[in-house]
């Protein structure tokens, strides 16, 4: 990296500012820990999501998190890596994982702000329903290798039928 390109680093605003607003316009709630910790809960079709928002000045990046509200058995971690595996290589955005030792499935994605005047309100918006979207979207998969006892790939394809028509 070039000297004139490190001299001239730009921090953005706090895109938590924003967040914020769009949390509590959501009546979402929501604890705001500090100027660079915010967790949420947001409702889905299949459970409640915990959304954990992280904010670094420094580096001028949002680490966001959002967290099944699902715990993996030990014994059933191998075949959910499989699954993970497989969700992740139909995003554009973000990635799947387990955390903790608990084995909570989420959704993660990072937004790098450097030489920006910060995130606008329709990129965060758009950030939090990719989320929700894509955690709504595989739910019904994770769900089969946990607790259906299907593989990995017909779980996959299970839960990707798009059905057509009106019963």
């Amino acid at each position: 990296m070039s000297a004139s390109l490190t001299t001239s680093f730009d921090n953005a605003a706090n895109p938590l500012d924003m967040m914020e607003q769009i949390v509590a316009a959501n009546d979402w709630e929501f604890d705001r820990r500090s100027d660079s910790e915010m967790a949420a809960e947001a409702p889905g079709h299949w459970c409640d999501y915990g959304l954990f928002f992280n904010w670094s000045h420094e580096i001028s990046v949002m680490h966001f998190t959002c967290a099944f509200d699902l715990k993996v058995p030990e014994k059933q971690r191998l075949p959910l890596f499989e699954l993970l595996a497989l969700a992740n290589e139909k995003l554009w955005l973000g990635h799947f994982g387990l955390e903790g030792d608990e084995g909570t499935p989420v959704f993660r994605h990072a937004v790098l702000l450097r030489g920006t005047n910060g995130a606008s309100a329709e990129s965060l918006e758009d950030l939090v329903d990719i989320a929700l979207t894509e955690c709504e979207r595989f739910f019904p998969a994770f769900q089969f290798v946990l607790w259906g006892g299907k593989s990995p790939a017909d779980a996959m394809a299970g839960a990707m039928l798009d059905c057509v028509g009106e019963a």
